[in-house]
């Protein structure tokens, strides 16, 4: 899970891999629109963290919600909430 959560302006996401892996963090809406991809790259094994400031791919900032964030490591996917309070 990410922290803090809720957070204002920046917020931390830890993942742990056991093999290297090729990894993809995905920021969405709940709508299900895309709004910002933090990692898509070939990762080694153990312990990663990545900061989200709360903007979008054009580098605009979010407003108050809740979002939706996708971590893959190969075929594995996990979905969590996360919310931005302003």
């Amino acid at each position: 899970q990410n922290y803090p959560n809720p957070f204002n302006l920046t917020t931390k996401i830890n993942y742990s891999i056991f093999k290297d892996s090729f990894v993809s963090i995905n920021i969405y809406n709940l709508k299900g629109i895309h709004i910002k991809s933090l990692i898509n790259s070939y990762k080694q094994k153990g312990s990663h963290s990545i900061y989200w400031d709360a903007t979008n791919k054009f580098g605009e900032t979010l407003s108050t919600g809740m979002y939706i964030y996708t971590v893959q490591v190969d075929n594995l996917r996990e979905i969590k909430k996360m919310i931005l309070v302003k």
